[in-house]
């Protein structure tokens, strides 16, 4: 019997949604923008998504682009955000809030953890950020959220793969690892042999030419290209991840004493 693996998708469409569900996904990271690597998604998204999916959707909380060091205006907002996605029946948030120096505003994070109580706070990849992972690892534990999404403090989980191994070793079932940022089908086998993470999420997306209203293949802007995910693909790299976890040997399969 192997590990069983958990694989949420990042999702900023509906599109996106529904393939998470065909393709057997445990989970929906709901989110805007991803072109600026995620913004919270609109009250109605977060709407549709709930009632559509029938998925659990956990709902990125990033009021703008750039760095994870907010003003008191844009805390207000993610405490706003946090409360609106709360009544649209979201099951859980996405957050990371960082101080100056790089290191986790561990008061403001615990905040907004009480707050979603009891649904689940991931600290996304802010943490990556972070002058020390293990401090930050720390940090994050003592706000109290459930699990960390990461690509062990690189641009991508297989440049941070050993990064992510430790991390995963450091938790000790404290809190959840996941690994995240350049997650894809020809490197999910090798990324869950060498971190032994069971948490993982990535976007699979792909790029696909949308039709003018003529019928002609719009081909002239970035603007007339949408990204959609294929459900087989889904299903393939959940597949991959379970396969590449180690077996688990029975208590029952030992010799006796």
């Amino acid at each position: 019997m192997k590990h069983a693996v958990t694989f949420e998708l990042c999702a900023e469409t509906m599109q996106a949604c529904l393939a998470a569900r065909e393709g057997g996904a445990d989970r929906i990271e709901l989110c805007s923008a991803l072109s600026e690597e995620g913004l919270t998604p609109s009250h109605a998204m977060i709407r549709a998504a709930v009632a559509h999916s029938g998925l659990p959707v956990y709902v990125l909380l990033r009021p703008r682009a750039g760095d994870f060091v907010y003003s008191d205006a844009e805390f207000a907002l993610l405490k706003d955000d946090l409360m609106h996605a709360c009544s649209l029946g979201a099951r859980g948030f996405a957050l990371g809030i960082l101080r100056p120096d790089a290191t986790v505003d561990v008061e403001r994070t615990r905040e907004l953890v009480e707050m979603a109580a009891p649904l689940e706070v991931t600290f996304h990849r802010a943490f990556d950020l972070t002058r020390s992972l293990d401090e930050a690892l720390e940090d994050v534990i003592a706000a109290g959220c459930r699990r960390v999404l990461t690509a062990g403090g690189e641009r991508d989980v297989v440049i941070g793969s050993a990064n992510l191994a430790r991390l995963v070793e450091l938790a000790a079932s404290r809190i959840e690892i996941a690994a995240g940022g350049g997650l894809r089908l020809d490197n999910a086998a090798q990324v869950a042999k060498v971190t032994r993470a069971l948490h993982f999420h990535g976007s699979v997306r792909g790029r696909n030419v949308s039709l003018t209203s003529s019928g002609r293949r719009a081909l002239s802007s970035f603007a007339n290209q949408v990204s959609v995910v294929d459900p087989a693909e889904v299903r393939a790299i959940i597949h991959v991840l379970s396969e590449a976890q180690p077996e688990i040997t029975s208590s029952s399969s030992l010799p006796s004493l």
